[in-house]
């Protein structure tokens, strides 16, 4: 989120993905994706300087400092993961509606099942004398 000023002198923050575009006429005007038009005290150029900050910031959390930000790896199988584990929740207890959180586990995959073969049909065999 960056923090900007509306011409009132309030300060609120906006998420900056969130900017369709920017124009100035003399005052700042940001409008968002969804329309919305908000006009801040900031000039355009100190406003985009906000939003190439913010976005150096997130790169830099996500990849600059791996000790600092990333959660501890682990265990999945032979495999370990840094992200969010799933977990399955399985019924419910008391009146907050939640339940107990089991750890997810792959499916097994199932055995291939084939298709029945069609039983096969005699045909007729060179000899043409029986059952005559």
């Amino acid at each position: 989120m960056i923090v900007v000023t509306r011409l009132n002198d309030s300060r609120f923050a906006v998420n900056p993905d969130l900017i369709e575009r920017i124009h100035e006429t003399p005052d700042t005007v940001l409008i968002m994706v969804d329309g919305a038009k908000y006009v801040v005290t900031e000039p355009m150029a100190e406003v985009i300087e906000m939003i190439a900050r913010y976005r150096a910031r997130i790169v830099s959390l996500a990849y600059d400092e791996p000790s600092a930000t990333a959660p501890t790896p682990q265990a999945l199988g032979n495999r370990t993961s840094t992200g969010p584990q799933l977990g399955i929740v399985r019924g419910s207890s008391g009146a907050g509606g939640a339940g107990r959180v089991t750890e997810f586990r792959p499916a097994v995959q199932a055995p291939a099942v084939h298709a029945p073969t069609a039983p096969t049909v005699p045909t007729a065999s060179a000899d043409t004398t029986q059952g005559r």
